[in-house]
């Protein structure tokens, strides 16, 4: 009697040690699981966004009447993008919790913070292998076009976005001067350029581009000084509303993220507890 209860008091001693052993070499991310996810939350991404692009330009129509307008057009796209996060996110977030490993003798509260964890960690690789995988095709896209053939005008007017702006400038009633025009048309884009990233035009550039646009195109001084005021006006209108719209967009784009993450951290909750059995 007296040995069974000694070797009772040894078992219950070694048993914490066995289970403390047991968890510190059990891993607390499945990390099989949490890579499932992310390619699936990834696929579903890039096939959503694909759907999104076709419906929005099958919206688009060069008639008037058609055509749905460019505020429609664009609620829809961001509403379009935080429904794909989400859908794509919460895909890859339950998948990420129900394919993980069942841990045993771990307490219900860690159970769910891991679940949780790999929910977030299917939302940030599957945002990294999307980021890759857009960037990827922006980087062969870039190739392509410098390989393609085409002259060094049209590369001009694709790549600047203060081309059409000097063409209106240096826009002759008479027949053009290739040659003055190879040699002011740079030196234009630059001052441009330069002016508007400073938010204004000096008086000595504007009565140097009023000099090139009498010269050009034979107006007189005052109006040759007036166009150059009202084309430098419009490129700044047309970079304010590109600098409002990259700021609209960025913005949303961050709630369609942290909504994406809310998603699948909580799908992976789900997830495990369907995988643990234990109802949500």
């Amino acid at each position: 009697m007296a040995a069974q209860t000694s070797l009772r008091s040894v078992v219950d001693r070694e048993t914490p040690l066995r289970v403390g052993a047991n968890e510190a070499y059990a891993s607390g991310v499945s990390w099989a699981a949490v890579a499932g996810g992310a390619f699936v939350a990834a696929a579903l991404s890039l096939i959503l966004l694909s759907l999104g692009t076709g419906l929005g330009f099958s919206a688009v129509s060069p008639w008037s009447n058609n055509a749905a307008s460019a505020a429609a057009i664009g609620s829809g796209a961001i509403a379009w993008l935080v429904l794909t996060q989400v859908l794509a996110s919460a895909l890859g977030g339950y998948l990420g919790g129900r394919l993980r490993t069942k841990w045993t003798g771990v307490h219900t509260d860690e159970v769910y913070f891991r679940d949780t964890a790999h929910g977030l960690l299917v939302w940030a690789v599957g945002m990294v292998i999307t980021a890759g995988f857009l960037a990827s095709s922006a980087a062969s896209f870039a190739g392509a076009q410098k390989s393609a053939p085409s002259t060094s005008s049209t590369q001009e007017s694709v790549l600047d976005p203060t081309a059409y702006f000097v063409d209106m400038l240096l826009r002759a009633s008479g027949p053009a001067n290739e040659k003055q025009d190879v040699t002011e048309r740079p030196e234009v884009s630059r001052i441009f350029a330069h002016d508007l990233r400073q938010g204004a035009l000096p008086s000595g550039d504007q009565s140097y581009l009023a000099l090139l646009v009498s010269a050009r195109t034979g107006l007189n001084a005052s109006d040759a000084e007036k166009r150059v005021t009202d084309v430098f006006g419009q490129a700044q209108e047309a970079t304010d509303r590109v600098r409002k719209t990259i700021a609209h967009l960025s913005l949303w784009l961050f709630v369609a993220l942290l909504s994406g993450a809310f998603c699948a951290s909580y799908a992976g909750t789900i997830g495990g507890k369907q995988r643990d059995h234990v109802p949500v």
